[in-house]
Formats: structure tokens, sequence, C-alpha cells
């Protein structure tokens, strides 16, 4: 598993929903030539991220989203944190290759975690 190498670029929009680059071993910062990044989505439902496990192409965004009213959640890399709360979404850019692991802090210890392998 690789450590994240740090945030290149955090951009907030109007609704507070950032977009987060996150920095793997290395390899190019843009998508493959000819092809369009694509975003991906994992939802939280209970205390699991669906999905737990999520392989995506370099260049390509997750974007992590909730609504759950009697529990508050967040995501949290090694060096990005989402907002804790009960509805929420964070959006990350995966420039580079590797395997990032992240969790919601409020229920590591009920098993809420997950993983991005970057390819």
């Amino acid at each position: 598993m690789l450590s994240l190498a740090g945030v290149l670029a955090l951009v907030a929009t109007a609704a507070v929903v950032p977009t987060i680059a996150l920095a793997g071993s290395s390899g190019p910062t843009a998508p493959a030539r000819g092809r369009t990044a694509a975003t991906h989505t994992v939802s939280l439902s209970g205390f699991s991220f669906h999905p737990s496990t999520l392989t995506i192409k370099r260049g390509d965004s997750v974007r992590w989203s909730w609504n759950i009213p009697k529990s508050e959640h967040n995501v949290t890399f090694r060096s990005v944190h989402s907002r804790t709360g009960s509805s929420g979404s964070l959006t990350v850019r995966f420039p580079n290759a590797g395997t990032f692991s992240y969790v919601c802090t409020v229920h590591v210890s009920k098993g809420m975690k997950g993983k991005i392998v970057v390819h």
C-alpha cells in the first residue's frame, strides 16, 4: 500500500464540496491519451462504503456522497478529511497509480473502511 504523497489541489465549490487530487507513486497526471476521465460513485450506507474497494484508471475521480439523517459520517484519507455530518459529499481525483485506503473516523471501529486502487 502506498502512502499519500500529499494534496495537489483543492477546489471548493459554492456548496463546499471539495475536489482534491491525491498523488501516488508515479505516472502521468492526466488520463491516458484519447481517454476521457471518468467519475465513479461510492455511497455510504449503514456502516459501509459501497463498493468498499473500487478499481479505477489514472486521472479518474471518485465521489463519495451520503444523506443519513440519524448518523454522522466522513471520508478520511491520511491527509484528506471531509466534513463530518449526516449528509455530505467529497470528490477526489487520482492522477497517479497506487492504492489509497480511507475510513469513516466516526465508525472505523465498526469496520467502515474502503480502498481505491488506481491503475
